[in-house]
């Protein structure tokens, strides 16, 4: 898992990032091994409050309505809202999913201009500054901001409409990125939402509804002391609520147990012979919802952790 798993979280991203600690010390950068299992998706709403032009790219000024016959509506006025009560572990606990949430296919909101054209377009670059800022890197992390890549890429949301998103990644694993979401834009496999990661949603209280898919987030790995696959940027969270982590009773994004039924194929879930594994295989990555205990659905990485 990657973000937060609250409000639109990101996916990063759990996220809605994975995980709500506080990063290891800088000493560990050399000598710690992620663990496998990945934090939560990042908590962030799909209707995020709108950024300054210094530190994010302008919203656009007006969402489309969806495609007729995509099924998707509007967020819920209250997704990202509700607090949860959160146990010994920082975990949100929550009681089931939301009658709203059970079939989720939100609308996406711009937040990066669409492609005016339709088609699939991806950017790779080094990180600006400020982009930098809105991110959750900072000098303790386990990579420098030279060793990542700011990389935008087309997606296809829910609503049936192409839009743009950002990820931060390593630059080792940029370009197999681009391949995958080129893959999945081609494939019309839905993502609700695709942005970076900031601290205040890598560090917010639990709401158990965040489906951002993210890359970077600066952050333990779940349960763990040691550096998540996310704070190397070498790892993925997908569409985090339709396909959250799972470990015993615990659910990730807390309010998406409606999604453990993984024999009620709904739009966005990913599946062992579905588009997602195969684009990601295609580079070498590996999928966390094949692992045996915990299930990370949402999860790929480039080193199998």
């Amino acid at each position: 898992m990657a973000v937060g798993v609250a409000a639109g979280v990101a996916a990063a991203g759990l996220a809605a990032g994975c995980g709500s600690g506080s990063p290891p010390a800088p000493s560990a950068r050399a000598s710690t091994t992620p663990a496998r299992t990945s934090p939560t998706p990042a908590r962030t709403s799909p209707t995020p409050a709108r950024t300054s032009p210094a530190t994010a790219p302008t919203r656009p000024p007006a969402t489309p309505p969806p495609v007729p016959g995509s099924g998707a509506t509007p967020a819920p006025a209250w997704l990202g809202t509700r607090v949860l009560p959160t146990d010994a572990a920082g975990h949100g606990i929550a009681a089931g999913t939301p009658p709203e949430l059970v079939d989720r296919r939100i609308v996406t909101v711009d937040e990066l201009p669409p492609p005016a054209d339709g088609a699939f377009h991806a950017t790779v670059r080094a990180v600006p500054a400020a982009v930098a800022a809105r991110s959750t890197w900072s000098p303790r992390c386990p990579v420098t901001l030279a060793e990542l890549r700011h990389v935008t890429v087309g997606f296809r949301g829910f609503d049936g409409r192409p839009h743009t998103g950002e990820l931060l990644v390593h630059r080792d694993v940029a370009a197999d990125l681009v391949t995958v979401f080129g893959r999945l834009f081609a494939a019309g496999y839905p993502i609700e939402r695709m942005r970076i990661t900031t601290r205040a949603e890598r560090d917010a209280p639990p709401t158990g509804d965040g489906n951002t898919t993210a890359a970077f987030v600066c952050r333990p790995a779940t349960g763990s002391t040691r550096w998540s696959e996310h704070a190397y940027g070498r790892a993925v969270d997908v569409d985090p609520f339709q396909n959250p982590y799972v470990a015993g009773r615990r659910v990730l994004p807390e309010l998406a147990p409606a999604y453990t039924d993984r024999g009620r194929p709904r739009p966005g879930m990913i599946t062992a012979g579905g588009p997602v594994v195969a684009a990601f295989r295609a580079v070498g990555w590996t999928w966390g919802g094949s692992w045996t205990s915990p299930k990370d659905y949402m999860h790929f990485s480039a080193t199998g952790r």
